[in-house]
This record gives C-alpha cells, sequence and structure tokens, in this order.
C-alpha cells in the first residue's frame, strides 16, 4: 500500500512540473506565466506567494537550463 502511494505521489508530483515547465517554455510574457501557475497550484489547493511562485519558477528554469 505504501509504495503505491509513493508511486502516485511521485505521478503527480512529476505531473506538477512538467507542467510548470511546459508554461515556462512557453512563448508568453513572464507575468501572464506567474498568473497561470498561481491558478493551477490554488486549483489543485496549493495556495503560494507571489515570491514562492517567483522561487519556484527561478528553480525551474535552472533545472531546465542545466
Amino acid at each position: 500500500m505504501n509504495s503505491s502511494l509513493t508511486a502516485i505521489s511521485a505521478f503527480l508530483g512529476g505531473a506538477i512540473v512538467g507542467a510548470a515547465a511546459a508554461l515556462l517554455l512557453a512563448p508568453e510574457k513572464g507575468e501572464d506565466t506567474r498568473a497561470k501557475i498561481k491558478e493551477i497550484l490554488r486549483k489543485k489547493g496549493i495556495l503560494c506567494s507571489d515570491s514562492e511562485i517567483d522561487a519556484l519558477v527561478e528553480q525551474l528554469t535552472t533545472e531546465i537550463n542545466d
């Protein structure tokens, strides 16, 4: 039971990171992209401040560029 919960958590985490990366690579302004990320996370029940969104974007950008 624990391993299936871990697998589901890993899948959902990967899906969120993948969606965020796709949004980051889309040809839109950074403000619009951040707003979309914030809205997606809010719909999933995850509340983030603007500074947390900025940190997430910075982290994802660094990981994508490496």
